[in-house]
Parts: structure tokens; sequence; C-alpha cells
């Protein structure tokens, strides 16, 4: 299976085509930005494709990050993701960025615990903590940093991660600080991988916001009614 792996949901804009058959990513394009995703998107997945030869219809499957993430970097995303997939008639499934963080890691040590933790400003984090095997113990949320340090230190867990610096500063024993990891954007190899093992149906290619907008409609403008 050929996989085109799409992630603009953070501060990177990534594309890779991994080939599950060999398990090998045979092409890979990364830019590190944290904002201008929609003007870098297109260009960047037409050098990947030109590296490899191969067009949109050779593939077999899209991948794209669906969050947590930015707002408008995760719109552009799936909005390629999906106009691909449609053109291409190719099946497409979203991949949450904390299971791509916690990825590589769970695959090295299969028996340790990794916290993912995105920075959600305001001293929260978005968060999802895995045991043994890869086994969920707390679901992806948005909570307070505190909270998230104490159920990793309770689990003894790996930390990577944006968020994963400012947990490490209030770390309960700071003579015994797990092994971090301050990636600020998944590995979009992870991504591609995940992708593969992902079904259609578990997966839609739809955003995970685990919290509301910070932006509002503006109403100093709108006119009373008559």
């Amino acid at each position: 299976m050929l996989v085109l792996a799409i992630d603009t949901a953070l501060e990177a804009c990534s594309a890779a085509i991994f080939d599950s058959d060999q398990g090998a990513i045979i092409a890979s394009e990364s830019e590190i930005m944290s904002r201008g995703h929609a003007e870098a998107l297109i260009p960047l997945l037409q050098g990947l494709i030109g590296q490899t030869g191969l067009d949109f219809h050779a593939l077999d499957r899209i991948a794209v990050t669906v969050g947590p993430g930015s707002f408008t970097g995760l719109r552009v995303g799936i909005a390629a993701a999906r106009g691909i997939a449609l053109a291409a008639k190719k099946e497409v499934v979203g991949v949450t960025t904390l299971a791509a963080l916690a990825a590589p890691y769970i695959e090295a040590d299969p028996k340790l615990p990794v916290a993912a933790a995105i920075d959600g400003r305001h001293r929260h984090v978005y968060f999802e903590l895995y045991g043994p095997q890869g086994r969920v113990l707390l679901s992806q949320r948005i909570i307070p940093v505190e909270e998230a340090v104490r159920a990793s230190a309770g689990a003894s867990a790996a930390l990577v991660g944006s968020g994963a610096q400012m947990m490490a500063e209030i770390w309960p024993d700071p003579t015994q600080l797990p092994p971090l990891d301050e990636r600020q954007a998944p590995d979009i190899g992870w991504v591609a991988r995940l992708g593969a093992r992902t079904r259609p149906q578990d997966a839609p290619p739809k955003p995970l916001y685990l919290r509301p907008p910070d932006a509002h409609p503006q109403t100093a403008s709108i006119l009373p009614r008559q």
C-alpha cells in the first residue's frame, strides 16, 4: 500500500509517501513553520511527487493529521487531503497529532508509558497518556499542566511534544525527570505509518477540536433590531 501523509496541524508543513509493503518511507518533505501552511503545502506536495515519479492516482490512501492543533492549519491539511482523495478516488484517514507524537516511543519500547502533550496556552496542554503496549490510559483532552504532570508522574511516562518542557519545569522530583522530547510537530513518517494501519471507518478526516476557538464574532457593529 502506498500512503501519502500530510501534516499541517502544528509547527511544520510536512508530507511523505510510505510503502507499507516495503515498510519504508520512499519520499519525504518538511518545512518548519508556525504559519503560512496554505501557501507552502501545494508546492511541497508537488516536490514530493516529483521525487518519486508517481502521480496521485498511484497512491492507495491519504492520511492527514486532524488535531489537536491550529484551527487554520488543520483546515489546510484536511482540505488538501480530501481534495486529493476525491480527485484520485482514494480513501482518506485521519491521524491525531498526539498519537503520531507518541508512536515512535511506543514502537521502540512497548513497555514504556508515554505522555504526549501539546502546548494549549494559558497553562493548559492537549494531552494523551499511553501505558504499556500503547494502551490508552487517559484519552485526548485539554487539561491544566499540573494535572498532566500528576498523571504522567504517576505512570512514570516519557514526555513528548511542545508541552513537555512546561511539564518538566514543575516535575515533582527534578532529579528524576523522565525521557523528554520537546518536538513541535510529529514525525511525518509516523503519520504515514499510522495512516497505513488505521481503518478508514474508524478515523474520518474531520478536525479534532478539544477547545472552542479564541476568535469570536464582532458584535459592536451589529445594528439593533427595530
